[in-house]
């Protein structure tokens, strides 16, 4: 993976940090946020 793509994952998943640390203030729920955001990421790809 080139820096570029890292570089726009990050940024992607950066969009979704509002919804894990508004709702979720335990570390599961913020790991289970960001595993739901990855998953739509790559099935939007």
């Amino acid at each position: 993976m080139s820096a570029f793509h890292l570089e726009r994952c990050v940024n992607k998943l950066k969009q979704w940090r509002g919804l894990a640390s508004r709702y979720d203030k335990t570390a599961t729920g913020c790991r289970a946020a960001l595993l739901v955001a990855g998953i739509l990421i790559r099935a939007a790809r």
